[in-house]
């Protein structure tokens, strides 16, 4: 019997240091808790001093500029992203979270990652005579014009050309695949005629009167002298 109650005691007395918990003194802090002295952190802490059996968990938000975006035991913040000239940034980085960034009108995405785009690259331009018939998540796709439109290669479409009549005016020079029509006012003949033909008129009559001042003032003198001969 006695050989039995010690086999039953050491048993027991093993079964105990089994499950006593190794942590006795490592306790639960505000930013998270302690399990065998390793800290589960809350998003946006790091551990400033990690627990003992003796103390509890040090802990600190992270800083401007830095963030944690899951549970663990980091003793650092990670540091904010810094993306490249072809993105703006759609949601800012926060102390549990990092900066969510797209891409600039102009630039596609070349490298995505599940929490958004880290890399983008300026789309190619369309020469003139040629429209951007696709520009999305991909570079600039280029279509020709037909027909009698333009484009300077910066627009989605192409443009007819201007009629020049049916605004009134006259067209200057005929457009083509890259430039519009170019249109001026009209020249009305009807106008000019109108101007012209009375300042013609008065010409002729000036140069008339002129002319027969001009044979009075020859004629006198003859006059004269026939009197003074008499």
């Amino acid at each position: 019997n006695t050989h039995n109650n010690l086999e039953y005691f050491f048993g027991f007395s093993f079964l105990l240091l089994l499950l006593y918990p190794h942590n006795v003194g490592c306790k639960a802090c505000d930013c998270g808790g302690c399990y065998l002295k390793s800290f589960i952190l809350e998003y946006g802490n790091r551990v400033n001093k990690h627990c003992t059996e003796y103390t509890t968990t040090s802990c600190e938000p992270c800083t401007d500029g830095t963030f944690l975006d899951q549970p663990n035991g980091q003793t650092e913040c990670f540091p904010c992203t810094k993306y490249d000239a072809g993105l703006k940034v759609k949601s800012p980085c926060t102390t549990t979270s990092d900066a969510v960034c797209e891409p600039r009108d102009g630039f596609f995405c070349v490298d995505r990652r599940w929490y958004g785009c880290v890399a983008a690259q300026k789309h190619r331009s369309c020469k003139p005579g040629q429209y951007i018939s696709q520009r999305a998540t991909t570079d600039t796709e280029c279509s020709d014009c037909t027909g009698e439109t333009y484009s300077n290669g910066t627009s989605t479409s192409c443009q007819p050309h201007t009629k020049c009549e049916s605004e009134g005016l006259q067209q200057i020079r005929p457009g083509n695949h890259s430039a519009d029509s170019e249109c001026g006012p009209k020249h009305d003949s009807s106008n000019k005629t109108a101007i012209i033909v009375p300042l013609v008129l008065v010409a002729v009559i000036i140069v008339a009167v002129a002319a027969a001042v001009m044979w009075r003032r020859k004629k006198r003198p003859k006059q004269s002298a026939g009197r003074i001969s008499i």
